[in-house]
């Protein structure tokens, strides 16, 4: 009887524990994963990917899902901050993503000054500008 109780106790266990990285919840308390019949507002930042790429410089991989996006509307940036708000950059996207979601853009040569410790994106929808929720990781050395 407990091994019949281990598969579905694991499955249970990894999908309450997410897919790494901090994630604050959405703005006004919407749930980040509201689907597009309930109104979802923002893109959901599902995951980051820092890489040195010299000179104080990294490459920045951003995985987002905005299942709303169509021509109209869509996801059309994310910005990254550092702990204390600071905007260190804004990546803009041109077009929709609606065949492909989620999908992930790198901003290349991202300079990250060496006293900042961790980064938080937050995405763009562009009817409603910046908001939902954010992810953040720490720099790596």
């Amino acid at each position: 009887m407990r091994r019949r109780l281990a598969v579905p106790v694991a499955c249970l266990a990894l999908a309450l524990t997410g897919c790494g990285g901090e994630q604050t919840p959405g703005v006004n308390g919407a749930p980040e994963d509201a689907s597009p019949s309930q109104g979802q507002a923002y893109p959901e930042v599902r995951s980051i990917e820092l890489t040195p790429a010299g000179q104080g410089t990294y490459d920045v991989a951003v995985t987002i899902s905005s299942p709303y996006d169509s021509p109209e509307r869509y996801a059309d940036g994310w910005r990254v901050m550092d702990q204390d708000g600071e905007v260190l950059g804004v990546h803009e996207l041109t077009h929709d993503h609606a065949d492909e979601q989620p999908f992930t853009r790198t901003q290349y040569a991202l300079e990250i000054p060496a006293d900042v410790d961790e980064v938080t994106v937050e995405g763009r929808d562009l009817r409603n500008g910046f908001g939902g929720g954010t992810r953040t990781v720490d720099v790596p050395d």
